[in-house]
Parts: C-alpha cells; structure tokens; sequence
C-alpha cells in the first residue's frame, strides 16, 4: 500500500512542469482550462483528501478573457498549512521567486501542465478554507459568472491596464484592486471602459 502510494505521488509529480514567468497578455477564453482544472482538483485532493480545492479566477468564468492562468483556491482546515504545503510542494508544485512572492503563511504555489499539447500554467493559492481571502475569491467568481455587464467591465479594465504598458503581473494585479474591491464591497457595479481608465 505504501508503495503504491508513493508510486501514485511520483506520477502526479511528473505531470507538473515548470512555471516560466511571462508578461499579463489578454488571451480569449479557453474551454479546456475548466477541465485541466478539474483534473488539478482531482488529482490534489487525492494526493491529501483534507483540502479542498476550487477553480478561481478568469479560467473560471465562461467567455472571460485574461491572463490564461489557471488559479486555484486550495483550502485547508485549520491548523493544517504545514500539510497543505507539503503536499503541493510533493506533487511537483513550485514557490514563487521575486522580492514579491506570497509568504509561506499565505502561500501561492506555481507550476505548469500540458494537456494535448498545450502548457497552461497554474497559480495554486494555498489559503485557509473560510477565511475572508478564499470568500472573496470564490464571490469574485460568482459574480462574474451571474452577470455579464460586470465581466464587461472587467475585461474593458484589463484591456486598458495593458494599454497603458502595465504589464509585469503583480503590478497587473495590483491594477484591478480598486475594481475588484469596489465589487466586493456592493457598492454597485464600476464602470470602467478603455476611455474611462485614462
């Protein structure tokens, strides 16, 4: 049994490759990625039945331009960082580099998949399961996927960040704070166009 075990983490570890840091583009929606995100999910929480895992972020919303990224919101019960960490880091998962990097207290683990012969890198934010980041996260999401002026909006944001040649990803990030922020708060929806960012 043990043996099988190990086998099984050797084998999803091989399945994880490399991340490779590039500029925020604005790629149109790919169906695939909600699949290579449940295989992700899958293959996570087989590797440690204790977490939870959530696809978030523009791959999960249906039409959503974006970075292409795959984000994942790998919830952990209390008291449970360590192992939450160790598993990532066994299947093959990366840490980030940069003086920007997440701590390893709040942290986000990086790596890449190829599914039928296309890479898609992923963002695996590891979080504890009900804290107000993984709420948001997950309300985020839903959001954009209940109501299409709002996702409008979002992609008429990313659009004009890019214009204005933000395009280093944290400092993308940190560009659609305000937006998002305003959202989550219910102070209705902003209205943000190419022309209005400016």
């Amino acid at each position: 049994m043990l043996a099988y075990a190990s086998r099984e983490r050797r084998t999803l570890s091989m399945l994880i490759g490399s991340y490779t840091p590039t500029a925020a583009r604005y790629l149109p929606f790919n169906w695939e990625s909600s699949r290579v995100a449940a295989f992700l999910a899958m293959a996570i929480v087989k590797s440690n039945p204790r977490l939870e895992v959530e696809h978030v972020g523009s791959t999960a919303v249906p039409g959503c331009w974006g970075k292409g990224i795959i984000d994942l919101l790998v919830g952990y019960e209390p008291g449970g960082l360590q192992s939450a960490r160790d598993t990532m880091d066994s299947m093959g998962f990366q840490h980030q580099d940069g003086t920007e990097a997440f701590p390893e207290s709040r942290p986000m683990r990086v790596g890449s998949i190829e599914y039928f012969g296309r890479v898609f890198r992923i963002h695996a934010h590891v979080i504890e399961a009900g804290h107000e980041e993984a709420r948001d996260l997950l309300k985020f999401r839903d959001l954009l996927r209940s109501d299409a002026d709002l996702l409008r909006a979002y992609e008429a944001l990313k659009r004009a960040i890019l214009a204005r040649g933000v395009t280093k990803s944290t400092e993308y990030s940190k560009a659609k704070g305000d937006f998002i922020r305003c959202v989550l708060a219910g102070n209705g929806k902003p209205v943000f166009t190419e022309q209005t960012i400016f």
